[in-house]
């Protein structure tokens, strides 16, 4: 098994740049999200269709995603079906994976959540409650993959309206700041973190 788990680890980091170019990110506070990787062949075939070696290929590329991306139980399903069966590496490509997955993601949203609580960003805490209440994987994935950015742009066009609405600070600073509220959730994000304080007060 060590010998065909190297070889595995092998295919998949061969893989390791396309992997790495998917994997999606907002900000550099955000939890990033695991790059999905899909369980057909090229062709478009479902795992039943996948021959052995390729199921073990699969479960591979998913492997070192989760390692880069840290997802602990997507790792340690993932390494229980490479020890068992086919019929298990199966299993977990239709089923487990999934169900990994989402447990990864219930606590990248809760880590959101956290820091969210702490700095008071209402809409954030707000999304991330809707997405834990909810708990489907579906629903945990698509907030990390676009309802957090959206939410967090709706707190950062508060925090910069609040700049706006402070009569002290400078013309540069208020010129910026107008120029940003119509900008992007990434130019929001931008301006707080960093371009507000290269204008100055």
């Amino acid at each position: 098994m060590r010998t065909k788990r190297i070889a595995l680890a092998l295919a998949a980091s061969a893989l390791a740049p396309a992997l790495l170019a998917s994997a999606p990110a907002f900000a550099a506070d955000a939890a990033q999200p695991a790059a999905t990787v899909a369980v057909t062949s090229p062709t478009g075939t479902g795992v039943d269709d996948l021959s052995d070696d390729d199921v073990r290929v699969a479960i591979a590329r998913i492997l070192y995603t989760a390692t880069q991306n840290g997802d602990r139980a997507v790792i340690r399903e993932a390494n229980e079906a490479l020890d068992g069966t086919i019929e298990d590496q199966r299993a977990f490509l239709e089923t487990g994976y999934r169900l990994a997955q989402a447990e990864d993601d219930a606590v990248a949203v809760n880590r959101i959540l956290y820091k969210a609580l702490q700095n008071g960003n209402k809409a954030v805490i707000r999304e991330a409650n809707k997405v834990l209440d909810d708990g489907t994987p579906e629903t945990l994935r698509a907030f990390l993959e676009t309802g957090y950015r959206l939410a967090q742009a709706e707190d950062d066009r508060v925090a910069v309206a609040r700049i706006l609405a402070d009569p002290t600070i400078s013309a540069a600073l208020r010129a910026a700041a107008e120029d940003v509220m119509d900008g992007t959730p990434e130019e929001l994000r931008y301006f707080l973190e960093v371009g507000r304080y290269e204008v100055g007060r």
